[in-house]
């Protein structure tokens, strides 16, 4: 089998909240979001996606995902899809770096791969190790009786985990994380993810001061080594997100104790072929994981949800299901939410049909 072609599309995904809000004044409203059909030899034709946070969450934005893929795009023509390994090679080699633009293409061909033989992706993932998983909803930044507020209609949906956006002035945010956590019922977690929000000095006064409300504290300050010192500072339960990028820094982090879980975000990495092998490490070291993507609409879910599937239920901290919080449905077959919790398509490949007259027309072909 060989790629024929590949067909690219933009579509804006508005967010039924009507913004999306997290550190330093950081704001989205509408997501930019880009589409990948991967078209084959063998008449099957695999689907990824990929959505940045905006510009200002990683190295990586909108513009950038397709730029990117009209670079690399016409050299991997006339590569076998279902040849995962040398396929992604093949990209590091011709495009150093940018991981984000090359996610969509490795989630493609794991669809196809998955067509090919009959098989839903979360199988080929390794197989299903829980039915269903469990979704965590991410409370946009605003006034910490705001953020309180919605928790009770959040809960009312099924989730049990609430991540808070703070990352702000740390008197609010300590405010916030105190006036949330009155708000908790037996059974419901936490998380006050800061986003890199925090210089060492305010991390280190956010942590003292909520020392004794049960929270779970992610990604305080921009840099590795910050996290660290402030990791070393506090008992409370502790996530990596933003610079767990790779193997390399995942390892680190493990050798260092610099974290209890991180958040492995599939086209942070690369896409699922690299996302694979962190999950392993990480269920090999003990270290749970969110599994999800820096955002994204019915593909993106339905990535989550497979790659979700396929680990250890206990190695899950949780997963986000994109597709809800967005106005605009771009795949039929996607996954959906019920009483907080989601699971994969049984069908082949990712198990979700593109809807083109929401797609529009090709941005790119190659």
């Amino acid at each position: 089998m060989k790629i024929t072609g590949i067909r690219v599309y933009q579509v804006d995904l508005p967010l039924k909240e009507g913004r999306y809000s997290w550190s330093n004044g950081n704001f989205v409203e509408t997501f930019d979001a880009t589409v990948v059909a991967v078209e084959t030899d063998a008449g099957l034709t695999g689907y990824g996606e990929c959505c940045p946070l905006g510009s200002a969450y990683l190295p990586s934005y909108a513009l950038g995902v397709r730029s990117g893929l009209a670079e690399i795009g016409p050299k991997l023509i006339g590569l076998n899809p279902t040849d995962l390994g040398p396929l992604n090679r093949h990209m590091d080699a011709v495009l150093r770096g940018h991981p984000y633009v090359k996610s969509a293409i490795d989630v493609a061909c794991w669809d196809i791969l998955g067509k090919a033989t009959g098989m839903p992706v979360y199988k080929l993932l390794g197989g299903a190790e829980q039915d269903e998983v469990q979704l965590y909803r991410a409370i946009s930044q605003e006034s910490p009786a705001e953020m309180a507020a919605k928790i009770a209609g959040y809960r009312a949906e099924g989730y049990r985990k609430f991540q808070l956006k703070v990352g702000g002035d740390a008197d609010t945010d300590i405010e916030r994380i105190r006036t949330c956590a009155k708000e908790m019922q037996k059974g419901d977690i936490l998380v006050a993810d800061s986003n890199t929000g925090w210089s060492m000095h305010e991390a280190a006064r956010v942590v003292a001061a909520v020392r004794d409300v049960d929270v779970t504290i992610e990604q305080p300050c921009p840099t590795y080594e910050e996290c660290l010192v402030t990791r070393r500072r506090t008992a409370l339960p502790f996530v990596l997100d933003e610079v767990i990028d790779g193997v390399g820094t995942l390892m680190r982090g493990i050798a260092d104790g610099a974290m209890d879980v991180i958040n492995l975000k599939i086209s942070k990495v690369g896409g699922f072929t690299k996302a694979r092998v962190m999950r392993d490490i990480c269920v090999a070291s003990g270290i749970p994981m969110t599994i999800e993507d820096t955002w994204g609409g019915d593909i993106v879910t339905a990535s989550i949800a497979h790659l979700a599937r396929a680990t250890p239920e206990e190695f899950v901290f949780s997963a986000t299901d994109f597709n809800s919080y967005g106005t605009v449905e771009i795949a039929s077959g996607a996954p959906k939410r019920v009483q907080g919790r989601m699971t994969a398509a049984e069908r082949p490949g990712l198990g979700i049909e593109p809807l083109f007259d929401v797609l529009g027309d090709p941005v790119l072909s190659i």
